[in-house]
C-alpha cells in the first residue's frame, strides 16, 4: 500500500509541475533593461528580433533567425524580444510555443505598457510593425534595420553588409 502511495504522489508530482516548467523560458525585462543589453552585448553582432506568437509573418521568420543561433556563427547572437505582453499577460503561451518550436535562440518578453515610449530609443525608423529586426555591428557601429518578414537568405546578406 504504501509503495502504491508513493508512486501515485510522484505521478502528481510530475503531472503538477512539468506543466508550467519548460526547457527554455524568457526572462521579462523593461525597455531601459533591453537596451542596456543590445549596447553591452559582448558578441561582434547583434541580431535583435521584435516579435509576437500571434504575428503570423512573425513566425515565418523564426527559422532564419534559428539557423544563425543553430549554426553557431561566430560573433553572432539572436535575441528574440517577444511584445507578446503588450495584449496578454499570460507568460506560459510564450513558454509553450519556445518549447513547442524548440527555440534555441535567447528570449525576452518585453514588459512595457506604452510602445510609443520606448520605439524610437530602439529604432528611429521603426513604425512600431512586426516583425521588426535590427542588426547591430558592436565594432563598428553598423545598424541595419529590416521592417519587414525576413525572406530566405536575406538575414545573410544583411549580416555580410553589416561586417
Amino acid at each position: 500500500m504504501k509503495n502504491r502511495m508513493t508512486k501515485v504522489s510522484l505521478i502528481a508530482a510530475l503531472l503538477l509541475f512539468g506543466q508550467s516548467s519548460y526547457s527554455q523560458t524568457a526572462e521579462v525585462v523593461t525597455a531601459s533593461e533591453l537596451q542596456q543589453r543590445i549596447t553591452n552585448g559582448s558578441e561582434d553582432i547583434q541580431i535583435v528580433n521584435f516579435w509576437a506568437t500571434w504575428c503570423g509573418p512573425c513566425i515565418k521568420e523564426l527559422p532564419f533567425l534559428e539557423r544563425i543561433t543553430t549554426e553557431g556563427r561566430p560573433n553572432v547572437k539572436v535575441l528574440l524580444v517577444s511584445l507578446d505582453l503588450d495584449l496578454d499577460p499570460d507568460r506560459d503561451k510564450v513558454y509553450k510555443f519556445i518549447a513547442r518550436k524548440n527555440i534555441q535562440s535567447e528570449v525576452l518578453l518585453l514588459d512595457e505598457p506604452d510602445p510609443n515610449s520606448w520605439i524610437n530609443k530602439i529604432e528611429p525608423e521603426w513604425s512600431g510593425a512586426l516583425p521588426a529586426t535590427v542588426i547591430i555591428n558592436q565594432k563598428t557601429g553598423k545598424r541595419k534595420f529590416i521592417g519587414h518578414a525576413l525572406r530566405e537568405g536575406e538575414l545573410e546578406r544583411y549580416l555580410d553588409e553589416i561586417q
